[in-house]
């Protein structure tokens, strides 16, 4: 059997692989075992087929995590109105603790809330947020 068959072969077994785990990153892995599929075509030695299939992999492994970590992430779900109703109603807050934290009736309860980072604690008007645990996350309005 020729080798840029084993390579083909070892291709495909990498995208089937990828289809059950869902792990993309075996892609960009089946991606450099082609190539060395294709520098066998070429006549490349075993080596340089290696070296090819480790170079494009790595390549193509590192390039989609750069592009992966420029992408904005998706909204929590903690954050979205659809999935909790408090998100975007508004509270005043009277006074903030030293640890960053206040103290709101709510609901006809007591809520810890927190100021989402980015700004300083100061008495007036907030939007909630998200929902973190028991506590709601809060922003200048």
């Amino acid at each position: 059997m020729a080798e840029s068959t084993l390579w083909w072969i070892l291709a495909g077994a990498a995208v089937a692989l990828e289809l059950f785990t869902g792990t993309f990153y075996l892609l960009m892995l089946a991606v450099g075992i082609a190539a060395a599929a294709l520098a066998a075509h070429a006549g490349l030695g075993f080596a340089g087929q290696l070296v090819t299939a480790a170079v494009v992999g790595s390549a193509c492994v590192l390039g989609w995590y750069l592009v992966k970590r420029r992408r904005p992430s998706d909204p929590s779900v903690r954050s979205l109105r659809s999935v909790n109703l408090d998100v975007g109603e508004v509270l005043q807050i009277q006074e903030w603790r030293s640890d960053g934290t206040a103290s709101v009736q709510y609901r006809g309860a007591q809520w810890t809330v927190m100021q989402r980072s980015g700004s300083d604690p100061a008495p007036g008007t907030y939007r909630v947020a998200e929902l973190v645990g028991n506590r709601l996350v809060v922003e200048k309005v």
